[in-house]
């Protein structure tokens, strides 16, 4: 039988780590979820201001994680952007440039816009390995769903230089370049680029000189 000094140990020890997990719990409430994606820019998204007409940004998105990386946009004005890819899911250390394409309504009275800037939000969901992105991921695991950043709008004038819009017309050119590298069909890695069908054409003259040696052979058996 534990003895009253025991019993008090024992008490304070299942107090101890009652509170410990207590506090381990709340900690990890607390401390900001770690990120696994990098954003440039990081928490704004730059269209520039011309009513009437579609114009779009670029946002670069890296997996700075050691694991694959779906991520996912999501934005309050769906009838008027869309984005392109609006998610994909990333190897580590991999990154692409995503556009963001928005038509600016022209204001009323040539006044400035009274709406609120839309808003962008990035989501990033941890995956096994290579798989091909589909929107359902986020539905299925959306417990797992982190939110990476909300990006908020801002309207540069295409008349008034900057280093916001010099930035910005630096990603769309990348962001093209890298959608028509994207449209190329890829070069075959095989020996076809030697010549057109030298490989099927090399393929039938073996085939042909090992049927021809069965024949023979057969002949030869036969005739002993």
């Amino acid at each position: 039988m534990a003895t009253p000094q025991e019993s008090v140990q024992g008490s304070s020890t299942c107090n101890f780590f009652t509170k410990f997990s207590s506090l381990s719990s709340l900690a990890k409430l607390l401390l900001p979820t770690p990120r696994r994606l990098k954003l440039d820019p990081s928490n704004k998204l730059f269209l520039l201001y011309t009513p009437g007409k579609q114009v779009k940004s670029a946002i670069k998105i890296k997996n700075t994680s050691k694991f694959h990386v779906a991520f996912k946009f999501q934005t309050t004005a769906p009838k008027s952007c869309f984005m392109r890819p609006p998610g994909a899911i990333l190897s580590p250390g991999e990154s692409l440039i995503a556009t963001v394409f928005k038509f600016v309504e022209p204001p009323e009275n040539n006044e400035k816009p009274q709406k609120p800037a839309p808003k962008f939000k990035i989501m990033s969901l941890k995956v096994k390995g290579p798989m091909d992105y589909i929107p359902e991921l986020f539905d299925e695991q959306i417990d797992k769903v982190t939110v990476e950043q909300i990006l908020q709008v801002v309207f540069l004038d295409p008349e008034r230089p900057s280093s916001a819009l010099a930035k910005l017309n630096r990603q769309l050119a990348e962001a093209d370049a890298a959608m028509e590298a994207r449209r190329k069909p890829p070069e075959d890695a095989g020996p076809r680029i030697m010549g057109e069908g030298l490989v099927i054409d090399e393929w039938k003259e073996r085939r042909e000189r090992y049927l021809a040696k069965q024949e023979q052979q057969g002949t030869l058996y036969s005739e002993c």
